[in-house]
């Protein structure tokens, strides 16, 4: 067992806390162009508010990563996997009752259930989305209870398969056209990538911080 995971198994929160951000970004630091800045447009200024939630679960062997698997009736996305999150409604006061509104839908988790650690940068999407990744540890009892018109399969993968930059791929497709590179994790049969995947890279990259005590905030 890593450093990293022994010391999330300890002190989830703690050590959660010194690596993440304390308050929601309002600025976008990173999006779907960060591997090909060159074919940013210079124009993007607005984009759809949204949240998602990076539930952590902890587990005998170490703590694991929930993810959603979109349904292949959906108009977005269809297919795809996804950390449970979505676009923010104008009655949400803040990012995390988006993100904490939408798991609850999706996955069935109560709000109760998540105790939020802090959070990564927004992302923005070359859909239009200006993402807010909230960071939670779920607590013991916490109940699944899919929406079959939105998840498909609610499933985990161990924090260590993330923390290996063997498991880290860097893929291209042609996407609108023109080709595209990002991020890409294949966690058994399991496929993630896009936006979903810069993210978790972004998370993987905090908690390395962990194996030397430094801060990334």
């Amino acid at each position: 067992m890593s450093r990293i995971v022994a010391r999330l198994n300890r002190e989830a929160l703690a050590a959660l806390r010194g690596v993440l951000l304390a308050e929601p970004p309002s600025d976008i630091r990173f999006d779907d162009f960060h591997l090909h800045p060159e074919m940013r447009a210079p124009d993007q200024t607005s984009a759809v508010e949204a949240a998602v939630l990076l539930p952590l679960i902890a587990r005998a062997d170490g703590p694991s990563l929930l993810f959603t698997r979109r349904t292949e009736t959906l108009s977005r996305h269809s297919g795809q996997v996804s950390f449970p999150g979505g676009r923010r409604d104008p009655g949400d006061v803040s990012p995390v009752e988006t993100a904490l509104r939408e798991t609850k839908e999706e996955t069935g988790i109560d709000p109760a259930f998540v105790s939020v650690a802090g959070f990564l940068p927004r992302y923005r999407t070359g859909t239009g989305f200006n993402i807010l990744p909230v960071i939670g540890v779920l607590a013991d009892g916490f109940a699944l209870m899919p929406d079959p018109r939105e998840v498909a399969e609610i499933f985990e993968v161990p924090l260590a398969f993330f923390l290996d930059p063997a498991n880290r791929r860097e893929e291209s497709r042609e996407l609108g056209g023109r080709l595209r590179h990002f991020y890409a994790f294949h966690p058994g049969t399991h496929y993630i990538w896009g936006a979903t995947a810069a993210i978790l890279n972004e998370f993987v990259e905090r908690l390395a911080a962990l194996e030397d005590g430094t801060s990334t905030r």
